[in-house]
């Protein structure tokens, strides 16, 4: 069988609409270099990938990808995912450096999704807006370990798909407003979260399940927001009680006037390449369908 012939589940032509996506990857330390790797499998064929930090030795315990020899070169992280991407799929084409992602912004813009595993809700924050403002499905990880008693602790993370129109980060209670106040005022000072491989595996793997739905819709379902959250204690990840209720009253943070660019004109890139054009906008039977009974759902819950 050829590599991807155990996916046509997805579709008849799932694997060219997967080799057609551009999918962006803010934050490729311990949840995105998983994902990184699981989109390389199923074969994603452009990526943006953007991390501006190198590999340390406190990495090793996390960084898929990341070897020894990558420590004293202090090899950088975008590095590190693009060799391991490649390994996996020499014909991807990856853009993007060791910087922030709004270095990429031209990039980023035309990304069917984006991907974020930031810690600082600050970040979450900004790439979200980011997203809405371009209408951009994101999907964001994150997790942490706290102490629950004496030599006790408890693992613990969520993964939150944010559909354009739909509940966003804020409605979820992902992105407070005292966070990010609190992280203002000790900007620089957070120091390391722990982090652990197998509870990023975990995330990244549910992270990479909603991308392929956005993209493949096995089920025929379109994506709605969603908020998984992951027990590392009790190794579970279920929808979170009361997604329901949350999803009727959809988002009040995003005004529909403040979403959308008119200002970013598709054709300037139409007339670079024919083939960000059809990354950008995906005009697949497929896409457009899915596409129309998305906001058909939006339009009956509102």
């Amino acid at each position: 069988m050829a590599w991807l012939d155990r996916q046509s589940f997805l579709g008849a032509n799932s694997d060219t609409v997967l080799r057609n996506a551009k999918v962006g990857l803010a934050g490729l330390g311990g949840g995105g270099s998983h994902v990184a790797q699981q989109l390389a499998h199923v074969g994603i064929g452009t990526f943006v990938l953007v991390d501006d930090d190198s590999l340390e030795d406190s990495n090793l315990n996390r960084l898929v990808g990341g070897r020894f020899d990558d420590i004293a070169p202090e090899t950088e992280k975008f590095e590190i995912a693009r060799r391991l991407i490649l390994g996996i799929n020499p014909n991807a084409d990856i853009k993007g450096a060791a910087k922030h992602w709004q270095a990429f912004i031209d990039e980023f813009k035309c990304c069917d999704l984006i991907i974020g595993g930031l810690d600082s809700v600050r970040a979450k924050h900004e790439l979200e807006g980011f997203c809405r403002r371009f209408m951009i499905p994101y999907i964001d990880m994150g997790m942490d370990v706290n102490p629950i008693g004496e030599g006790e602790f408890f693992v613990s993370g969520q993964v939150v798909l944010s559909m354009p129109g739909r509940p966003c980060l804020q409605c979820f209670g992902v992105v407070r407003e005292e966070d990010l106040d609190r992280e203002a005022r000790n900007y620089g000072a957070a120091g390391g979260k722990p982090q652990v491989i197998w509870p990023n595996g975990v995330l990244a793997s549910s992270a990479v399940g909603l991308c392929i739905q956005i993209l493949t819709p096995w089920h025929g379902r379109p994506s709605d927001s969603i908020y998984l959250e992951y027990d590392g204690n009790e190794h579970t990840v279920k929808r979170r009680e009361g997604l329901d209720r949350m999803l009727v009253h959809g988002c009040h943070h995003y005004r529909a006037e403040d979403t959308g660019d008119p200002g970013f004109d598709i054709r300037k890139h139409l007339l670079n390449s024919t083939t960000v054009f059809a990354e950008a906008v995906s005009p697949t039977p497929e896409r457009l369908s899915w596409w129309q009974a998305l906001w058909a759902q939006i339009r009956r819950k509102n």
